[in-house]
């Protein structure tokens, strides 16, 4: 399994905050169309949380993480819905382990991409450059999402 790199990560980060709007516009339409399935089960999240704070957050996220796994030069393939449903059940049940125990092994184990994991967890956590943070269910929403995200896209390497 290929996973990704710290540096594959940083290539990413800095591409994508490196765009302009219009740059920024053509690759999130690049890459929602060659992940069309999982761009809609990802932006359904902010639909089903009924938060739309974590609609930007979520095109952000979904952009930089498949970024990562250009920079990391591995082709991916689409993700289907056949794919989404068999990771479902077996996700939340991982999430329940994880929350109650509150141990990152879990995770590893179940995405198998543990630097994608912590930068989203130090992501969520930190600060933006000017002070801002998240709201709790917003870093929360975003981390699950966000986590689903790294999950199928790695399941999904050729």
């Amino acid at each position: 399994m290929n996973q990704v790199t710290v540096a594959s990560i940083e290539k990413a980060i800095d591409k994508i905050d490196n765009l302009n709007d219009d740059s920024l516009e053509r690759i999130a339409e690049t890459f929602a169309l060659g992940q069309q399935t999982l761009l809609g089960y990802v932006m359904s999240a902010a639909v089903e949380y009924k938060n739309p704070e974590l609609e930007g957050l979520l095109i952000y996220y979904f952009c930089l993480l498949i970024e990562a796994y250009n920079q990391e030069g591995v082709q991916l393939e689409v993700v289907t819905d056949e794919m989404i449903d068999e990771f479902e059940e077996p996700f939340f049940e991982m999430l329940d382990q994880y929350f109650d125990k509150d141990n990152e092994e879990i995770v590893d184990e179940f995405c198998d991409q543990p630097e994608l994991f912590r930068f989203m967890v130090a992501e969520i956590s930190t600060p933006d450059e000017d002070g801002t943070t998240l709201n709790d269910d917003t870093a929360t929403q975003l981390f699950i999402v966000s986590l689903a995200t790294i999950t199928l896209l790695s399941r999904a390497i050729k």
